[in-house]
């Protein structure tokens, strides 16, 4: 059964740091390439961030350049999210999930056909 389980999610505040992890079961995470999403309340689902399977290719949203970086350990296959100088804004449930295309895309209709596998999220505060 392929199963992601995210980690690292809790309360920071503003300007402070946190990483949160994606770790894989049951599948092998380098044969995927992995999306970073993230819903606020009362919002959409939207685009983090992604790398590619092997070519280490990524892609950031615009409101996150510059802070985040997405990378991955395929030895423990395993995906991270290292988010620095974070706002009150990134305040939302991070999502990572797999896929075959690295996009980070807006359009929840279209994350759903791109990436396959979800995993449950974890929450991110960011409050002072």
């Amino acid at each position: 059964q392929l199963q992601f389980v995210e980690s690292g999610g809790g309360l920071v505040q503003p300007g402070g740091s946190l990483r949160v992890s994606c770790a894989a079961s049951g599948f092998t995470l380098d044969n995927y390439v992995i999306g970073w999403f993230r819903q606020a309340p009362g919002k959409e689902r939207e685009g983090v961030s992604c790398i590619g399977s092997s070519d280490g290719y990524t892609d950031y949203a615009d409101s996150v350049k510059g802070r985040f970086t997405i990378s991955r350990d395929n030895a423990k296959n395993t995906v991270y999210l290292q988010m620095n100088s974070l706002k009150p804004e990134d305040t939302a449930v991070y999502y990572c999930a797999a896929g075959q295309v690295c996009t980070v895309v807006a359009n929840e209709a279209i994350q759903s056909i791109i990436y396959n596998y979800w995993g449950q999220g974890t929450q991110v505060t960011v409050s002072s």
